[in-house]
Order: structure tokens, then sequence, then C-alpha cells
């Protein structure tokens, strides 16, 4: 997304990248070098074999990577990029393929390690054709709210690797940050003692990752009830509350539904199902949850509760930011020990949950 820190971030990776003695060449198409000088300064890099152009023309570009012989060539973004050989404008179909192919061409040629910034569409895939993510050998993505200081950057395809790790990052005056506990970060301003707020023991890639959902039902006012949902999909949030409905008993059909996950995170894995359930029905009944447990589990249509991948390292890290209580899938609880200072408590169907939680 436009102003997330992509061009942050390959700066402060070019930056620490020459420091070790490499060529690095950033071409700017976006901004002018003075603009481009500007971001230097503020992430305070200062290598000495870090070069700086400003240009969209992929010729001229190809003379001066001849020239220079960089080890790592940063282009921001492609989509800018235009060959004389193709009438048509930058950005277009014809000019990204082109582009790309050359620049793939150069790369391998002569052995560089290339990165290219690209922009997305609105539902946040890749803009442009999508022979673009098969031409290339990586694909990450930088994600985050621009009111939101924290950023993840995930692979979503990886020929050198695996796609499961991520990096955890926070926006600060000068660049970008590696948050080593995103966990903590997320839940230092939670407010103790409040219905509709739970901890929702997620995953990001292999990471364990303990986020706050907050839950808001109301009474509706204008006839037809609003559902709203953000950082987790609002489909996946209408099914909770049909199972919420039918299996629990609980009369929501009449009230506005507002859901949000604390600190911009987006929540994908249905690890976190028990948690919406639990943010959903605490605000329903206006009664808080135990703010010292955490909740996590896959909830089908029936009502049951799954089994999830990670329970061990979802119990740590609530372990380790001293949370006393999880509520966890019943299968999960009856493979892992007792751990001390917490209580595990499984639980095979919601209404077993919702009976633990309050």
């Amino acid at each position: 997304d436009p102003g997330i820190g992509k061009s942050t971030l390959l700066l402060q990776a070019a930056d620490r990248i020459a420091q070790r003695g490499l060529t690095v060449l950033y071409v700017t198409g976006e901004e002018s070098a003075r603009q481009t000088r500007m971001r230097f300064d503020r992430v305070e890099a200062s290598a000495q074999s870090l070069w700086l152009m400003a240009e969209t023309a992929l010729e001229r570009i190809e003379a001066h990577v001849e020239k220079l012989q960089p080890a790592v060539l940063i282009i921001d973004s492609v989509q800018t990029l235009f060959t004389q050989g193709i009438e048509s404008a930058p950005g277009s179909v014809s000019q990204l393929r082109a582009v790309t192919a050359r620049l793939m061409a150069l790369a391998k040629g002569k052995e560089i390690a290339t990165f290219l910034v690209g922009h997305v569409t609105k539902d946040g895939a890749i803009a442009g054709p999508r022979v673009l993510e098969h031409m290339v050998d990586t694909v990450l993505y930088f994600e985050g709210q621009r009111g939101h200081a924290f950023r993840v950057l995930r692979a979503v395809k990886n020929r050198f690797g695996s796609t499961d790790e991520i990096g955890a990052f926070e926006m600060k005056g000068t660049g970008l940050a590696e948050v080593k506990n995103p966990s903590a970060l997320f839940l230092a301003e939670r407010a103790h003692g409040t219905s509709g707020s739970v901890v929702a023991g997620s995953f990001e890639g292999t990471r364990p990752l303990l986020v706050e959902v907050q839950a808001l039902v109301s009474p509706t006012v204008y006839g037809t009830p609003r559902r709203t949902a953000i950082g987790v999909d609002s489909n996946r949030v209408a099914l909770l509350l049909a199972v919420l409905e039918k299996k629990a008993g609980l009369d929501i059909a009449g009230s506005d539904v507002f859901l949000n996950v604390a600190g911009g995170m987006r929540l994908v894995e249905p690890a976190v199902d028990m948690a919406v359930i639990a943010a959903l029905a605490s605000s329903h009944v206006d009664r808080p949850v135990d703010p010292h447990t955490v909740v996590f589990g896959e909830v089908g249509l029936g009502g049951e509760i799954r089994a999830v991948v990670g329970a061990q390292a979802r119990v740590a890290e609530a372990r380790q930011l001293g949370f006393k209580r999880v509520i966890m899938p019943a299968n999960d609880r009856a493979q892992l020990r007792d751990e001390d200072g917490v209580q595990l408590i499984g639980a095979r169907h919601v209404g077993e949950a919702l009976d633990a939680l309050f």
C-alpha cells in the first residue's frame, strides 16, 4: 500500500548491505534524487558504496549497471519504468512484462541480486499481469496500516526457503526497527475489566503472536443490523455469529456488531475463531473475560472446537507474557503437559468454552 514503508525498508536494507563492502545501486522512479537523498538522511544511511539513481528509462539503467557492476540492484518501483521498444505507457501490461523480463536477464546474466518494488490492487494482489509473480524467485508482501506503527513482512512465494517466516517491524522517526516481541507491543495498552476484549493466541508464519480482539455488540437503532469487522474476514464473522445464535443460544440477530483487531493486525487463520466468539459473547452479556486468559481454537458449524497447529507454541507464548489460563481445543489439551503457573482448559464445544470463560 502507498506510504506503508516499502522504500524505507529497502533503503535500510541497502545501507546494511553496502556497509559490508558490497556495491548497491538504488534506482528510484517515483521520487527525485533530492527527495530520496532526504529519505537517506532520515534513516541515517551512510555507506560509501551505496549509489542512488533517479531514472525511469530502462536502457539508461542498464547502461549504468554495466558501468557500476553492483552486487545488488533495487528498482523502486517497477511500474514506473519503461523501455523505448514499446510505445505503451509505463505501468501497462506490455511494459511491465518487457521490463521485468529484461531485468531478469540482466540479473541472471551478471549475477546481481535484484529487488523490484511493486504496487498492489485494492484487494491486495500485485498490480499488473500474474506472470510477474511466476517470473521472480520471491514475492514478499509488506503489510500494515498507516495509522499504526506495526508492519509485517511476509513471504507468499520463496524459491530459496520457506514461506512460513515473517518479519515484524515498528515505524519510528529514523525508519523501521525490528520488533523482537510483537505480542508485548500489541497488548501494552490493553484495558483490563472491559467487556468484549479477549486475547487471542494466533500465529504469524512460524511465530506465535498474542493479539487483542475487541467486540462491541449493541441493540440496533436504524432497522437493519450493522456488521463491521476490521482485521478479521467479515464472512468468517458472519459464520461465527450464526454459530453463537444456533449453538450457544445467544440472541444477537437484532444487534449491531463491530469487531476489531487491536494494533491494525490482520488475522486470517481459523484458530482465532474461539477468541472472536468469546469477544462477541462477552460484549453481548456485558461481562468481561479474565484479563489473564488466552483463547484459541477453530470453530466448526456444529459448534465444535477443532484442534489447531502450534498449540504448544501458543501456550508457551502465553506463559512467557504472564498469562495464567488458556482456553483451547480439548484434543490439543490432551496432547500437552501441564505448564507451571498456567491452567490449561480444553473445550470440545463452544458452550463448554463459554462456561469456562464466564
